[in-house]
């Protein structure tokens, strides 16, 4: 599965009308650590297929979208479902520990 690019134009159907939960990728082109973040965000992507809806938002392009999240530290990823954020991971986190957390946040959804 490859991740959606999210703006303020698609952001409403892409996430808040998704049917699965959204993580999404708060990133910037400049930043070191959401470089880093990016492979490991898109293999999980594959593993959570149908679960976990995968989207990134670029906070240089969409500030507004981004200062309405309250994004103060970048990466952050958040995980949305319906208009509600249910969980926020901010920092580079290796693979095992965004595993899970993502796990964790799923069990309490279902």
């Amino acid at each position: 599965m490859t991740t959606v690019q999210l703006t303020k134009d698609n952001f409403e159907e892409e996430v808040f009308k998704s049917e699965i939960p959204v993580i999404i990728d708060f990133w910037a082109p400049w930043c070191g650590p959401c470089q880093m973040m990016g492979p490991i965000f898109e293999k999980l992507s594959d593993e959570y297929e149908g679960k976990l809806k995968f989207g990134k938002l670029n906070t240089q392009d969409e500030q507004e979208v981004a200062n309405a999240f309250q994004i103060q530290g970048i990466p952050s990823l958040s995980i949305v479902k319906g208009k509600e954020e249910v969980n926020r991971l901010v920092g580079l986190l290796p693979e095992d520990e965004l595993k899970n957390q993502i796990d964790k946040t799923l069990a309490k959804l279902n």
